[in-house]
């Protein structure tokens, strides 16, 4: 049986390491932030406090304490599905999803004693928030955000080999919106799509415009506000 000081320790660890990872989703304005860690955190202790010395007796040897364990990290994704948000065609949240996770499974740990690694994963997981964070904005400040928008007619699978595009020239796509065009008197229906496309430094966006031009149904492209003459890029595309 576990004293009561040993709880109130395992409780108060909790409080500290979910407070001090939900602190820095809260300093990023997130919706899970500084209580939602730290409830996490107090409950996975708990549920695992429970499930390693809550039953006595003939009991206990029919419990399984991870079993109980299993559950909590299952049941936390639906907590951590709440904090995604979808938001005109980008995902948010992912991080802070991962950060409930995370925070569950430091519970569990400070719950059945494994002080130590909590206090890594604490330490790790703040690294990966703060520091990694800014490391990351360093790394993609080599690559370009750029806005493309096109006009075409709804064929389908004209977005599919647009996909296909950017992916055999290493763009990825950060956003996208798309919405019905006015009618322009010409036959079948078009389409306004917009991307925020992540370029590579060293890109060659004639490369791309002679690409896109090229497919069956584009009526405009838009670069960064600016139309792209069409005109100029009806020939065969260079294969990459």
């Amino acid at each position: 049986m576990i004293s009561y000081w040993e709880v109130a320790l395992r409780l108060g660890l909790a409080i500290v390491f979910g407070g001090a990872v939900g602190y820095e989703r809260e300093s990023q304005n997130l919706p899970a932030g500084f209580r939602t860690h730290i409830l996490v955190c107090v409950g996975a202790v708990l549920i695992m406090m429970v499930s390693a010395y809550g039953f006595t007796g003939p009991l206990a040897a029919m419990v399984d304490p991870s079993r109980i364990a299993a559950s909590v990290v299952t049941g936390i994704g639906f907590l951590g599905a709440g904090t995604i948000l979808r938001q005109r065609g980008g995902i948010r949240g992912l991080t802070t999803a991962a950060s409930i996770w995370a925070v569950s499974a430091i519970g569990l740990a400070v719950g059945i004693g494994f002080y130590f690694g909590a206090f890594l994963a604490t330490l790790v997981v703040l690294i990966s928030l703060l520091v990694l964070g800014r490391l990351d904005r360093v790394v993609l400040s080599s690559y370009r955000v750029k806005r493309l928008a096109l006009r075409m007619f709804d064929r389908p699978g004209l977005l599919s080999e647009i996909a296909a595009i950017f992916n055999e020239l290493k763009i990825n796509i950060r956003k996208i919106e798309a919405e019905r065009a006015a009618p322009s008197g010409k036959e079948g229906a078009a389409v306004d799509v917009e991307f925020m496309l992540v370029i590579p430094l060293d890109f060659d966006q004639n490369q791309l415009f002679q690409r896109l031009a090229f497919l069956e149904g584009i009526q405009q492209i838009c670069w960064q506000g600016k139309e792209v003459p069409l005109g100029i890029y009806f020939k065969p595309p260079i294969s990459v």
